[in-house]
């Protein structure tokens, strides 16, 4: 990491191995700042974080102590079975809620000295139309009980978090990035990925602390809750 590098901030994304984590984590590296990119499986240049482990977020924390980050990126998300309330099992709608609504939760409590000592002080859930009970079965009627409840969770908890942190001034945002042609999405999907990451960080950039707490599409569109 360069002097210039470090200069211009740093930005942690979880799910950073593939698909919108991927990409924007190519984005932030290219113009020129430091990106601690989170996976499952570690690599050169790479964090391992298990977000379905409380023990290895934790361990995330530590192994950060005292290195300011500016912007956390809240990506990594599973869908979990796609069939309606007849195919519903326990184990895996909790494994979802775990990772798509705890473990932002508790990756907000683990970096929140990070980003205090941080300059931009934001914190991004990447959330889903889906989890929006206003908007998100007008023109989606697929089953996705477990995704769309831990959404809905993950919603509430991005206004919860903008009220914690407001005191700290950090900026706390749910964006969501469309219907994006990565492995979650899958090939049907209508938005091209570089085009939903490049919408999504220009909404991240722009964010203030008068911001908080909104829900916003990658187009700029607020989402209603």
């Amino acid at each position: 990491m360069t002097s210039s590098t470090a200069d211009r901030g740093t930005v942690l994304i979880t799910g950073a191995s593939r698909g919108l984590g991927r990409t924007l984590a190519d984005l932030y590296a290219a113009a020129g700042l430091r990106v601690i990119a989170c996976m499952r499986q570690a690599s050169p240049g790479a964090e391992a974080l298990d977000v379905a482990d409380e023990g290895s977020i934790a361990a995330l924390g530590e192994r950060l102590q005292g290195q300011p980050v500016d912007i956390v990126i809240n990506n990594a998300a599973v869908r979990g079975d796609t069939g309606g309330l007849g195919s519903l099992a326990t184990g895996d709608f909790l494994e979802v809620m775990r990772i798509n609504a705890l473990a932002p939760l508790l990756l907000a409590r683990a970096l929140r000295p990070n980003l205090l000592a941080g300059r931009r002080k934001v914190l991004v859930n990447i959330s889903s139309r889906a989890g929006s009970l206003a908007e998100g079965t007008i023109d989606d009627e697929d089953g996705d009980y477990a995704y769309r409840c831990s959404k809905a969770a993950l919603n509430m908890a991005t206004v919860k978090l903008a009220q914690d942190f407001r005191r700290d001034g950090i900026a706390v945002i749910s964006l969501h990035p469309g219907w994006v042609r990565t492995d979650m999405g899958g090939a049907e999907a209508a938005i091209d990925v570089a085009e939903s990451a490049a919408g999504l960080k220009a909404l991240i950039d722009a964010t203030t602390p008068a911001e908080t707490g909104s829900f916003r599409a990658y187009d700029g569109r607020t989402v209603a809750w």
